[in-house]
C-alpha cells in the first residue's frame, strides 16, 4: 500500500474528501519553493502535487506556464525537484506527494535510474501528462512494478469506449480533467462533473479526485461534493506569481482546503 493509498482508506473511514494542491517545483526559487511545499500539510492539504518543471507544458495554462518558465530560469531541473522531495521527507514521511509533468526528462534521465531516484527522494505517484494508455510498457508498469502509483487524466472527451483503456492500469486515484482546454482555462461545474465522476467509479474501483478550473473556496466545496476530492493548481500558482510571501500563500490554501473538507 502506498502512502497515495493509506491516505485515501484514512478520509474514505473519516467520511472526509480529499484535498490536493499542486505547485510547480522551484516557483518562484527552489528555497521559496520548498518553504511552501512543507507547509502545505499543515495549511489542510492531503495530496502534494509537485509540478516538474518543462520547457513545453502542453496541457498547462498561462499562469502554470510562466511558474515552470520561472523554476527553469532559476536553475530548477529534475534532480533539484528530487531533492525538494528529499528535503520535505526530512520532516514528513505521511504526506503523499504526486510528481505531475511531462515524459522528456524522464526519458532523457532513463527510466529505470528516475523510479529508482523518485522512490528514494519519497515520490508516491506519477501523472505524466503526454504518456497514453498505449504507451504503459514505457512508464506506467514500470512504475507499478516499483511500488509508485501511475495517476491517469480522464476527460469530458473520455467517452465509453475509452474509458476502460484510460483506467486499465491506472491506480492510487483518476484525475479526471473537469474542462476541455488547458489548466485555469475555465471554470468546473458541479452539475456537470457529477455524472462524469458517477460514470468513472461505476467502471474503476479508486478514488475519483478533480482538477482543472477549481479556484475558489466555494468551488472547492461544490466540487468536493460531487467527487472524492478537489485538486487546486492555478489559482495557487498564480498567488506565488504575483509575489505573494509563504505565509500568505499558505493562509489561501486553507481557505481552498477548508472548502473542500466543508463538503
Amino acid at each position: 500500500m502506498t502512502r497515495i493509498d493509506a491516505k485515501f482508506a484514512e478520509l474514505a473511514a473519516a467520511g472526509r474528501k480529499a484535498f490536493v494542491a499542486y505547485v510547480m517545483a522551484g516557483d518562484p526559487d527552489y528555497e521559496t519553493s520548498l518553504e511552501i511545499v512543507k507547509g502545505l500539510p499543515g495549511a489542510g492539504v492531503d495530496v502534494i502535487e509537485l509540478g516538474l518543471p518543462f520547457t513545453d507544458p502542453m496541457a498547462d495554462g498561462p499562469t502554470i506556464q510562466l511558474a515552470g518558465q520561472r523554476a527553469l530560469d532559476g536553475g530548477m531541473t529534475l534532480q533539484k525537484t528530487l531533492d525538494l522531495a528529499t528535503e520535505f521527507r526530512k520532516t514528513d514521511t505521511t504526506t503523499p506527494i504526486v510528481l505531475m509533468g511531462y515524459y522528456n526528462p524522464i526519458y532523457s534521465r532513463g527510466v529505470a535510474r528516475f523510479l529508482e531516484d523518485a522512490k528514494a527522494a519519497g515520490i508516491d505517484g506519477l501523472i505524466v501528462v503526454d504518456l497514453p494508455p498505449e504507451e504503459d510498457s514505457e512508464l506506467c508498469i514500470p512504475a507499478q512494478e516499483a511500488g509508485l502509483n501511475f495517476i491517469r487524466l480522464a476527460t469530458p472527451t473520455t467517452d465509453d469506449r475509452r474509458l476502460p483503456k484510460v483506467l486499465q492500469n491506472t491506480s492510487g486515484f483518476v484525475y479526471y480533467v473537469s474542462i476541455t482546454g488547458i489548466t485555469g482555462a475555465a471554470e468546473a461545474e458541479a452539475a456537470d462533473v457529477a455524472p462524469e465522476v458517477a460514470r468513472i467509479k461505476s467502471a474503476a474501483n479508486l478514488p475519483v479526485i478533480v482538477g482543472f478550473g477549481v479556484n475558489t473556496p466555494e468551488k472547492a466545496k461544490a466540487i468536493a461534493g460531487v467527487a472524492d476530492g478537489t485538486v487546486v493548481g492555478s489559482a495557487i500558482v498564480k498567488q506565488i506569481g504575483e509575489g505573494k510571501s509563504p505565509a500568505e500563500v499558505l493562509a489561501f490554501v486553507k481557505t481552498l482546503a477548508d472548502g473542500a473538507h466543508s463538503a
